[in-house]
Formats: structure tokens, C-alpha cells, sequence
């Protein structure tokens, strides 16, 4: 439900009291049906050498600090935060600072279970924690702490199907919900959901499953026609009337848009025209594109429409520091992952929305200018900080710059949500 369109400006921030700048990322955890569970956050509070390691227990304290200082519910959509747990994390109870309602305690592989880790789990689980362990395997010396965990994460690239089907059979059993982990495909993730996991985690859901039919359903053709009218030169106020009312959600949520405190007409608005006159032509190419997205993503899972707008967002923030020849980077944010939400190729969404050449060549995979930019906002999602790094140096960019924008755009981006 769309709360408020009325967000930030494109290139305008309000003056907040923001934190030291942190490179997170998030990887969301779907239910059976596709539905955000939590994130497992990944924290990197500097970047450091290309051939460094981040230390986990660094890492963790970087999360601890900035969750209470930027918010919880940002960072996670409201959701669980899983956070990757060391001994010394555990022992020292800093897990503690985070809300246990919202909050799993993520025991990793490396871990060793002694009885202080174990008197450790226990005086989380008591407090109202749940536990998981990660990357779990057949006969993993963790197997005493299966009676405290809630959830157990099996990687499905390192285990047999066999060898999970025996584990998800065991544990389920003994009350522990069941985790697959990297999966990629939705032929793994219907194998593992058969299996009886619970939970799953990749970026399978990304991978658009293309449509059978030749053509696309009505409604989609709808969302592809009000881009497609939104990124011409001008603006044709009678196509868009058109397109609006053929659509019952674009004229709710214009209406609804336009009676934001934001605004504050007085006056009633008398025709769908009378709404796009008072937007101005920049306001409505914005709030059109908006619109598109979220009606195209509303059965879609959510974490979907909230990594194109929060792409869109930090493309359009860095735009001034990138070359670029007034491509318009917030669409090529935002249409980034419009295949996997209308489930066509990309190459299709960019027939019925043409934008600039270079957007085009970089999000058909093409090599150009725009690529090392479009491989950083890539990277940044993913936590690849290497490749963060790296790509950072390569744009002259400068990394406290690159984080903080970054993070401006997930709190746009849960505002537009309507979070």
C-alpha cells in the first residue's frame, strides 16, 4: 500500500541527522510462497584492500552500532534481521543490543560448540531470540545446538539433495524450520520447497520465469504503455488520461498522491487532465514511473520492487558524478529488474520503453561507459566488496560519498513503499 509518493526531490535531501556512512548489504529469505521473512544483513563499515578479508567480528560490531543509530526497521523493511554471530559476538552478549522480536541470531559454521556457546544460545533463546545455524551439514559438529535452533540453513550447493532431504526430514521433526540456501534457479527452488524446506534464500526470484503466451496480459501491457508514455520528450496529456483510466489503480493512486499533505490543494481535482496540470510535467513523468513499477510488482514479492527503487534512487543521486550524457539514470534503475517483475525479457520491456542507447547496451549486458557504474549498484546489493572497491576506484568515486547515497536511497525508497 502506498502510503506517500510525495518522497524527496530527485537530486534534493532533507537535512537529517544521518550516521557515519556503513556499506551494507541485504539478501532476503522468502517463505514458500515467496514472501520476505528477513534479511541476512552484510555490514562493511570501510572499505579496506581489494585482497582484504573483513573481519566478521568487526563486521558484526559495525551492524550493532549502525542498526541503533539508522533504524532496524530500514535496514530490514521491517522484517527479521539475520546477523552472522562469532564466539566472541555470542560470549559477549553484544547481540543483546538488537530487539529480540525482530532479531535472529545467526550461530556460524565456524563456531565452536563449547559449553559457554551453549549457555550463550540458551540466554538468548530465553530472551526471546531466535537461532539459527548457518551452513549446516550432515554430521556438523553443532549438532547439540539443534535442540535450541529455530531455523537450520542448508546449503544446497554443498549438501546432496539427499543429504538434505535426510536433514529436513530429521530436524523438521524435532521443531526446527528448515533454510535452503543458495538457491538460484526456480527449478531449486521448487526441489527444495518439495523437500520440505521452509525458508529459501537466492536470488532465484530475480531470474524472470517468461511467460508461455506470446502476448502479454492486459494489465501488464498497461504498466509497459504508461513507462513507455512517461519516457518520451514531452509529455501527451491526453495518451496519459487515457492510459490512467484504463487502469483503476493508476487513478487511485494519483488521487490518492495528490492528496498528500505534500501538496495541500484545497480545491477538489475535477478530471484525471486537471491532476496532471497541477503535477507539472516533471512531477507526473515521476510519479507515472512510480505508479508502473509498484502495480507491475503488486504480486510480485515485495523485495523485488523495493531493490528497483532503491537502484533507481542511488542511480539517480550519483548521476551528477558520473558521465554519462544525460542518460537518465533512474530509469535504467528502475528498469533493471523490470523483466523479472513483469516476467518477460528484458529485451521486450526496452521495445515498449526505449530508453537512450547506452541505458539500453548496459541493461542488455552490452559493455560501455555506464557498465562499471551499473556493476557497482549490482555490487553494492550483493556485498561484494571487493568488486565495490574496486568499481569505486575506477569512477573516482569517493566511498563515503558512494555509502551514504546509497543508504539515502533505502530510506527513499521504504518511504515510496510505504513503509
Amino acid at each position: 500500500m502506498i502510503k506517500n509518493l510525495a518522497a524527496p526531490e530527485p537530486l534534493e535531501d532533507k537535512a537529517v541527522s544521518q550516521p557515519t556512512p556503513h556499506f551494507f548489504a541485504r539478501q532476503p529469505i522468502l517463505t514458500r510462497d515467496q514472501k520476505v521473512f528477513g534479511y541476512e544483513l552484510l555490514f562493511r563499515g570501510q572499505l579496506e584492500s581489494c585482497l582484504g578479508m573483513a573481519n566478521p567480528t568487526a563486521a558484526t560490531r559495525s551492524i550493532l552500532g549502525s542498526s541503533s543509530l539508522i533504524g532496524f526497521d530500514i535496514l530490514c523493511d521491517g522484517r527479521r534481521a539475520f546477523i552472522n554471530c562469532t564466539r566472541e559476538i555470542l560470549l559477549k552478549d553484544y547481540i543483546t543490543l538488537l530487539p529480540a522480536a525482530h532479531t535472529v541470531v545467526e550461530v556460524l559454521e565456524t563456531v565452536p560448540p563449547d559449553d559457554l556457546v551453549v549457555d550463550a544460545c540458551l540466554r538468548l533463546k530465553r530472551a526471546g531470540y531466535l537461532i539459527a545455524l548457518d551452513d549446516f551439514v550432515t554430521a556438523d559438529p553443532r549438532e547439540c545446538l539443534t535442540s535450541l535452533a529455530d531455523i537450520i540453513k542448508v546449503d544446497i550447493k554443498v549438501s546432496s539433495p539427499q543429504e538434505s532431504a535426510a536433514m529436513v526430514k530429521r530436524y523438521t521433526s524435532l521443531g526446527c524450520h528448515m533454510l535452503a540456501e543458495k538457491v538460484e534457479t526456480q527449478a531449486e527452488f521448487v526441489d527444495a520447497k518439495q523437500n520440505g524446506f521452509h525458508y529459501f534464500q537466492g536470488y532465484f526470484f530475480r531470474k524472470p520465469e517468461l511467460l508461455r503466451a506470446q502476448t502479454i496480459p492486459t494489465n501488464r501491457i498497461n504498466y509497459l504503455r504508461l513507462l513507455q508514455a512517461a519516457s518520451r520528450p514531452g509529455l501527451d496529456p491526453r495518451e496519459i488520461e487515457n492510459i490512467i483510466k484504463s487502469e483503476a489503480s493508476f487513478c487511485y493512486r494519483l488521487l490518492r498522491y495528490l492528496n498528500s499533505a505534500i501538496f495541500g490543494f484545497s480545491n477538489g481535482i475535477r478530471s484525471v487532465r486537471h491532476a496532471l496540470s497541477l503535477l507539472g510535467e516533471d512531477q507526473a513523468r515521476r510519479w507515472m514511473r512510480l505508479v508502473a513499477l509498484l502495480g507491475a510488482g503488486q504480486n510480485k514479492t515485495s523485495d523485488l520492487v523495493l531493490s528497483a527503487l532503491v537502484r533507481a534512487r542511488f542511480c539517480e543521486l550519483l548521476a551528477p558524478k558520473i558521465q554519462h550524457d544525460g542518460s537518465d539514470l533512474f530509469l535504467m534503475g528502475l528498469l533493471s529488474l523490470m523483466d523479472s517483475i513483469l516476467e518477460i525479457p528484458m529485451a521486450s520491456v526496452l521495445e515498449s520503453v526505449p530508453p537512450d542507447q547506452e541505458t539500453k547496451e548496459v541493461l542488455l549486458g552490452g559493455g560501455n561507459r555506464l557498465r562499471p557504474f551499473y556493476l557497482l549498484m549490482l555490487a553494492l546489493e550483493a556485498g561484494e566488496w571487493q568488486n565495490v572497491s574496486m568499481l569505486v576506484e575506477q569512477l573516482h568515486l569517493n566511498e563515503n560519498d558512494v555509502a551514504e547515497k546509497y543508504w539515502q536511497a533505502v530510506q527513499w525508497a521504504g518511504q515510496v513503499n510505504g513503509r
